[in-house]
């Protein structure tokens, strides 16, 4: 199987069940970025030390190749067997998320996203999870998407802001609060 078929020259993209939509469909951005999102999500495992933390990035990372598939398969022409997203899925980065929680400090200001380089990383993670985010729920205004989908992107990006706080804290990071300017 080569790796260029040519196809795409013309600005369209095949789905799984063969339909072609341009580049630029509200569709293939919202796999696109998931998909930008699980290369982000392995650059981050790479700079983290090897602990527990990377196995849950890599368990991340399969459920982000699941909800790309599903996103990149026409809901109507694809018959292909995907995997699925489970309600289970969600648990365990809310689990995740709870677990972290329990030896940080308690949130009372906004912090500046910063501190050290792989908490900076983790924050960029944290956006572009929120950017898929918000291309799913715009392509949901349209089209039938697994609403399990959309609640794991929400449940990411605030199991990736809590990874974030937990990483400052191991790594001994400054959080540097956001304190409003009132002139």
């Amino acid at each position: 199987m080569k790796v260029y078929t040519k196809k795409g020259d013309s600005g369209t993209t095949g789905l799984i069940g063969g339909t072609r939509l341009p580049k630029h469909h509200i569709r293939i951005e919202s796999y696109g970025t998931v998909d930008e999102l699980n290369s982000y999500i392995g650059l981050l495992r790479d700079l983290i030390p090897e602990d527990p933390k990377s196995a849950v990035l890599i368990e991340i990372q399969d459920r982000l190749f699941t909800i790309g598939s599903h996103l990149a398969a026409d809901p109507v022409k694809s018959k292909m067997t995907l995997p699925e997203i489970f309600e289970s899925d969600i648990t365990y980065l809310e689990n995740q998320i709870d677990e972290m929680d329990t030896n940080l400090p308690p949130m009372k200001f906004f912090v500046l996203p910063g501190g050290n380089v792989i908490v900076s990383q983790c924050h960029i993670a944290r956006c572009i999870c929120r950017r898929a985010e918000r291309l799913v729920s715009h392509l949901s205004e349209s089209e039938k998407v697994n609403p399990l989908i959309s609640a794991y992107m929400n449940r990411l990006s605030d199991y990736l802001f809590v990874l974030s706080r937990k990483l400052a804290h191991e790594l001994k990071a400054t959080e540097t609060p956001w304190r409003p300017r009132t002139n």
